[in-house]
């Protein structure tokens, strides 16, 4: 099996420890299907280019630079040198700043994970070391790195045999859940029902299985695309759900019900396999 491409490589430090780390894409779109624009009349793609808003001209890529607007049509230029220099500051160094309980950090801050991994034979042992205390001690290592020209927070957690680390969004990224929560009206809800509920969740119980999740959007995209290729009519789409929570606690009732059969199910058809086997 080949090794990882690391698609960023630099050292990590906790206090006066420092090695090296490289950081490998945790997720990958390589199974998804991506659709290239194309020329109506002609079927050729089609590229983006950036024009002039005033002249409405083509502009090359030399001639392009960024722009911080001051005010309406006044613009600061910031050439790449200076952006670079600042990238320079704090490049290839991955700071871990302190440690936090597990769950003490939302979802909704966390972006996007990448793998941690050493960056050469004599990083194995500090990496390990650091491994190991974030699972003995139950925490997540907080700490910062420069990617994509900022410093990103990042949260460092041990996983099986290495450790990965997710960027973090800013506290000013986040609208506050006030925002919306606050307007939600607050409803009674029967203690009757809130038991009934409480049974289903009991039922439905489970273990978090990602290979179970199924993208029924990207099967339906392909039945359409191998449909087209044959010259057949697309599959009809699904109805769309209709709101139906006049009464909750029958609701409820019948979702149990369905629950508790769903659950015999299973165990019928393994005791028909077993009649199978002793006939």
């Amino acid at each position: 099996m080949a090794a990882p491409r690391a698609m960023w490589k630099g050292y990590l430090k906790l206090g006066n420890i420092t090695f090296t780390v490289k950081l490998a894409g945790a997720v990958t779109e390589a199974g998804k299907i991506h659709f290239r624009t194309l020329n109506r009349k002609t079927r050729q793609p089609v590229k983006a280019i950036y024009v002039d808003e005033e002249t409405g001209e083509p502009v090359e890529r030399e001639d392009q630079v960024k722009g911080y607007e001051l005010s309406k049509g006044e613009y600061l230029l910031i050439e790449p040198e200076e952006i670079e220099k600042l990238k320079k500051a704090g490049e290839h160094r991955l700071e871990i700043d302190g440690f936090v309980d597990r769950s003490s950090v939302s979802s909704l801050y966390r972006e996007k994970p990448y793998y941690l991994i050493p960056g050469d034979r004599l990083a194995s042992e500090p990496y390990g070391l650091i491994r190991a205390a974030l699972e003995n001690e139950h925490v997540s290592a907080v700490g910062r790195i420069v990617m994509q020209q900022r410093e990103r927070s990042v949260l460092i957690e041990s996983l099986g045999d290495g450790m990965t680390v997710t960027l973090l969004r800013q506290a000013n990224e986040i609208v506050a859940e006030k925002n919306y929560f606050e307007k939600i009206p607050q409803a009674k809800t029967d203690p009757e029902v809130g038991d009934i509920a409480g049974m289903l969740i009991d039922r439905k119980k489970t273990h978090f299985d990602p290979s179970a999740f199924t993208d029924r959007y990207e099967d339906a995209l392909i039945e359409m695309l191998e449909a087209k290729k044959k010259g057949k009519k697309p599959p009809k789409a699904a109805p769309q759900p209709k709101e139906n929570v006049v009464n909750l606690a029958a609701l409820l009732k019948k979702s149990l019900a369905q629950e508790g059969s769903d659950k015999k199910k299973p165990q019928e058809g393994g005791d028909k396999k077993k009649r199978r086997k002793a006939a």
